[in-house]
């Protein structure tokens, strides 16, 4: 991997981090006013997945994304005005203020939808597949949920669907261990999320979620196996959300997460990781931090002001946005 895009990486991830810490900050000094008018679910320490996986696609290849989507949103190319003014519910926003922070969109960079509920957007996303093959695109199709998708029944239909037809997509399963605030365990009798693949023979590709070295490398073998085989592929990545499930802070003091483990997973930070291993490298040094701190603070209050400053939307345009026969 070359020094440039070793940088890159670290530079992507820590844009992700400060994004997030800025809305965490924001959102609770708002809170009593309503500034933000939406629920917010961080990717606190889950950027080495958003970020090594996109490092691995192109502008046109399309992601479909679920409730937690700042940071593949990101990752992706998304504009950030645009985000923020969503979040803030503003005409500006990626789609008008009309979803928030849950409902990202940029066609323009191949974020084709999030989707909040649960699993709802693997189907969608292996339609997306079906069109492309039935259009002959040379075009990647991905879909990002969390290990609690993997239980709702559409996953097996879609999954099965997919191979049943040699479909070009790549399912990326982010695990973090919960669901909301129930573990693994106590979900289901195996661990092993690779089976829910293995059931419907799908080729799984496994890896590291906070080795942004070993996602980058996983990811591309995963993207290769579906482009050359057209065959769909099971990405999954072990990582770890550091804030609450849904909201701001930090919910340690819930006790549904072990301390020992949430020192282990916090120990193992995406960042500190990749930033201890540039730096014993010789790659990045402090001027650098510094620097690429300054840059992404100016680019992250430069976007609020565009948030704050975009109207609300026009009320009277609520009806065009509505479905009715």
């Amino acid at each position: 991997m070359r020094k440039t895009i070793e940088l890159d990486l670290y530079y992507e991830m820590l844009y992700l981090r400060m994004v997030e810490d800025f809305i965490s900050e924001n959102y609770v000094q708002e809170n009593g006013n309503q500034e933000m008018r939406c629920p917010v679910h961080l990717s606190t320490g889950q950027e080495a997945v958003s970020v090594g996986f996109m490092s691995n696609l192109q502008n046109l290849d399309k992601i479909f994304l679920t409730h937690r989507c700042h940071g593949q949103y990101l990752a992706k190319k998304g504009s950030l005005n645009a985000m923020f003014a969503e979040i803030y519910g503003k005409e500006d926003g990626c789609i008008g203020g009309r979803g928030g922070s849950m409902h990202l969109q940029d066609i323009g960079k191949g974020i084709f939808i999030s989707i909040p509920i649960v699993g709802s957007v693997i189907p969608l996303s292996v339609g997306s597949a079906l069109s492309s093959k039935l259009q002959k695109r040379k075009i990647n199709n991905v879909v990002f949920f969390g290990d609690g998708a993997l239980e709702e029944g559409v996953w097996h239909e879609s999954a099965e669907f997919a191979k049943l037809y040699n479909l070009n997509i790549i399912f990326v399963c982010e695990n973090n261990l919960y669901s909301v605030y129930t573990p693994l365990k106590q979900r289901q009798i195996r661990n092993q999320l690779s089976r829910f693949a293995d059931t419907h023979s799908i080729k799984v590709f496994e890896c590291d979620g906070n080795n942004i070295e070993d996602v980058v490398s996983t990811s591309k073998q995963a993207i290769n196996y579906s482009n050359q085989k057209m065959q769909p592929s099971f990405f999954l990545a072990h990582t770890y959300r550091h804030r609450e499930h849904c909201g701001p802070n930090f919910d340690d003091n819930l006790n549904y997460r072990p301390k020992n483990e949430i020192k282990r997973w916090f120990d193992r930070d995406p960042i500190k990781l990749w930033e201890s291993k540039l730096i014993d490298r010789k790659i990045l040094n402090e001027e650098t931090k510094k620097e690429y701190k300054t840059k992404i603070q100016k680019k992250i209050l430069s976007s609020h002001r565009f948030a704050l400053r975009s109207k609300l939307p026009n009320q009277k345009e609520a009806p065009k946005y509505v479905y009715s026969k």
